[in-house]
């Protein structure tokens, strides 16, 4: 089985660092890994602690009398060097659980009211890019509630609501650039029939 030996920080910045580790493969071969984590130090790396903490949450919030739109932000990502779909996303704050995070970060990126609804293990933290980094992030579903705004973002932020119906979500998907795990969710909003958060009630 193949293992961690020493690890070594190389930067320190506020949001993600970059670490060096010693991967020692199954077949006692030793090389360099490189990963990229929101931990501050080493000893808060998930491959050290061996926990699954929440970084971030991710908000699927359903919009409408008829619970028929879903709320999107179309944000300019650097890395991309220009505009990709997403859903409303954000960090989790030292000492913040994931619902009042979710309610926070949808309030801050869209101006709406966000009201969770309880997901069990569906909101549970999942990983999201392993080859690369330990990060790991929550979904938080809910019904989204007020008229959309982007005066309460971050200056750094380049941010614009989208209030998207199934069809506008099909050409989303066909057309623009998008984040995975929005893509997958966009998929199960437009294969949804009536509210898109019936399938919570069975967990």
């Amino acid at each position: 089985m193949s293992k961690i030996g020493k690890i070594e920080k190389k930067t320190n910045t506020r949001f993600l660092n970059f670490y060096e580790m010693e991967a020692i493969h199954r077949d006692g071969r030793v090389s360099p890994y490189y990963v990229s984590s929101r931990a501050k130090e080493i000893d808060q790396l998930k491959a050290v602690t061996g926990q699954n903490n929440p970084d971030g949450v991710i908000l699927y919030g359903v919009y409408g009398e008829e619970k028929d739109k879903v709320v999107l932000i179309r944000q300019y990502r650097f890395p991309l060097g220009g505009y990709v779909y997403e859903f409303p996303a954000g960090l989790v704050e030292p000492g913040e659980d994931m619902l009042s995070a979710a309610i926070r970060e949808m309030y801050e990126e869209t101006g709406l009211n966000f009201t969770p609804k309880e997901a069990g293990s569906y909101s549970r933290p999942f990983f999201t890019t392993v080859g690369m980094t330990d990060e790991s992030c929550g979904t938080v579903y809910g019904y989204c509630s007020g008229e959309p705004t982007n005066a309460h973002q971050e200056a750094s932020e380049e941010i614009q609501v989208v209030i998207a119906d199934r069809n506008e979500c099909r050409r989303i998907l066909r057309e623009e650039n998008v984040a995975i795990m929005c893509a997958y969710m966009l998929m199960h909003f437009i294969a949804s029939e009536g509210d898109p958060l019936d399938f919570l009630n069975a967990e």
